[in-house]
């Protein structure tokens, strides 16, 4: 009865070869290239180009809290005042981000998009300048 089961199993063809087989790791590590991958790499070259910018007379806040004016620079250290006549020397590394002198974080203004016109408020607009321009 055993042998009968066995030759049964044998002879059934097998399924989901091939490509489907693999299709479930090509989704899933597209998925995590997406969600841990691309922005961790986003960060880190946000993080470069921060340290890069670092210039003497910054206001930097450290990745441990402390907040402090940039007083020197040298290959891959910072010298940082955290007080009056106290300087402690930092790797660029620590550097989380570049601050006010209050502590607020330095945001870079975003461009304002223009608004669209559509061509019935441009004709609206040259109608108006030259009524002004016969007025004048």
């Amino acid at each position: 009865m055993f042998n009968l089961i066995i030759a049964a199993e044998e002879a059934a063809p097998s399924s989901g070869g091939g490509i489907l087989g693999l299709l479930p790791l090509i989704l899933i590590f597209v998925v995590m290239y997406f969600l841990l991958l691309r922005p961790q790499r986003k960060r880190t070259k946000e993080a470069a180009a921060l340290q890069g910018a670092i210039q003497v007379n910054d206001s930097v806040l450290l990745t441990n809290g402390i907040l402090g004016v940039v007083t020197g620079i040298e290959d891959r250290y910072l010298w940082v005042e955290i007080a009056d006549g106290v300087q402690v020397q930092v790797m660029k590394g620590s550097v989380g981000s570049r601050v006010n002198l209050d502590g607020t974080p330095i945001v870079a203004p975003k461009a304002a998009k223009a608004p669209k016109k559509s061509k019935k408020a441009d004709s609206d607009t040259n109608a108006d300048s030259d009524a002004t321009k016969d007025k004048q």
